[in-house]
């Protein structure tokens, strides 16, 4: 009962930390004239996304530094594995929710149905993903760890012209923002909208820290076998903060930063992380972290030909990844790939 006691409020200490993240992320955004897709897809999906990436980075580098003489380590198969699972458990269950949440949303008479998101923001997105994740798979069937290595170059690259084309974006975000938390008496000086995204930061942090290690003392404690905890407790409750962030954001009919929030933060996870997993390790993928892979980038394929076809997004599109994400659950347990 004590775990339970530390999983609710540690999830609360998350919540509270997003709603100051996404506050003070939407006037850091306002201060440097920023568009709505460069603060979701860029600011907030990079914020929110690091604290989760620090983990497996850590658990490579310590790896790679221990040196065994196989040539693995346990850090490296936790660190593989959390690098694959970022992106997969963002463009299918984070997306479902996010839709979900949209429908919750319009019956409690919150909000409108019709998505109003920026079209665009989501396909430079997918698109961009589409381009990069593919070589998560691609990269585990070379042999050549230079050739491995030049690719990870190939994709820190990639990413920061992303990060260019995407702050080149026209536009500016909405005079909607509500008062500063660390200042509600009027404009905010930059100085201290920074020390508000640092401190909903490291709440961020200490909270998801809290939350995955009493969920696995309660996965223990209810004889949740390891398989279901790695593959689907653990991965859910590391990518909490994306989740809630988009959340708040469509509770207030700002789609274009919910769902930027997570493309963004799908290409981050498919670039930065895996590019140092290329680096420092022999990046030889599971089938389970192959099958992931796989589906995470038809998820994002179904969704960019949606976008694309339809010139809009609706909630239903995004629930379709709660579809993919029960296929990935199906194939592992049910058909034990």
């Amino acid at each position: 009962m004590l775990s339970l006691f530390w999983v609710l409020l540690s999830m609360g200490g998350i919540i509270l930390a997003c709603e100051a993240f996404t506050n003070a992320i939407e006037w850091f955004g306002k201060k440097l004239n920023l568009s709505e897709g460069a603060v979701g897809s860029v600011l907030a999906a990079v914020g929110t996304a690091l604290p989760e990436t620090i983990i497996p980075i850590i658990a490579i580098a310590g790896a790679w530094f221990a040196k065994d003489a196989g040539g693995t380590h346990a850090g490296t198969d936790i660190g593989i594995g959390a690098i694959v699972g970022a992106p997969f458990m963002l463009g299918t269950l984070a997306l479902f929710i996010t839709g979900a949440a949209i429908v919750v949303f319009t019956r409690q008479g919150r909000r409108d149905e019709k998505v109003l998101a920026d079209t665009k923001v989501m396909k430079r997105d997918l698109r961009f993903f589409l381009m990069t994740y593919p070589a998560i798979i691609l990269a585990s069937f070379i042999p050549s760890h230079a050739v491995k290595v030049a690719l990870g170059f190939v994709l820190l690259g990639l990413y920061g012209y992303y990060v260019y084309k995407t702050l080149q974006e026209p536009g500016e975000l909405g005079d909607n923002i509500a008062p500063l938390y660390f200042y509600r008496k009027g404009e905010p000086k930059l100085g201290v909208v920074v020390a508000q995204i640092i401190f909903s930061l490291l709440g961020i942090m200490i909270g998801a820290h809290f939350f995955v290690h009493e969920i696995g003392h309660l996965a223990h404690a209810f004889n949740i076998s390891p398989l279901i905890l790695s593959l689907v407790v653990t991965p859910i409750a590391t990518e909490l903060p994306e989740k809630f962030n988009s959340v708040m954001w469509v509770r207030v009919k700002k789609d274009t930063l919910a769902l930027g929030n997570i493309t963004g933060a799908m290409v981050f996870q498919s670039c930065i992380p895996v590019a140092v997993g290329l680096w420092l390790t022999p990046w030889e993928l599971g089938r389970d972290s192959l099958f992931s892979a796989a589906i995470a980038v038809i998820a994002a394929a179904v969704l960019y030909w949606e976008v694309s076809r339809k010139k809009g997004i609706t909630a239903f599109s995004l629930m379709l990844g709660g579809l993919f994400y029960a296929a990935f659950l199906i194939g592992v347990f049910v058909f034990k790939i």
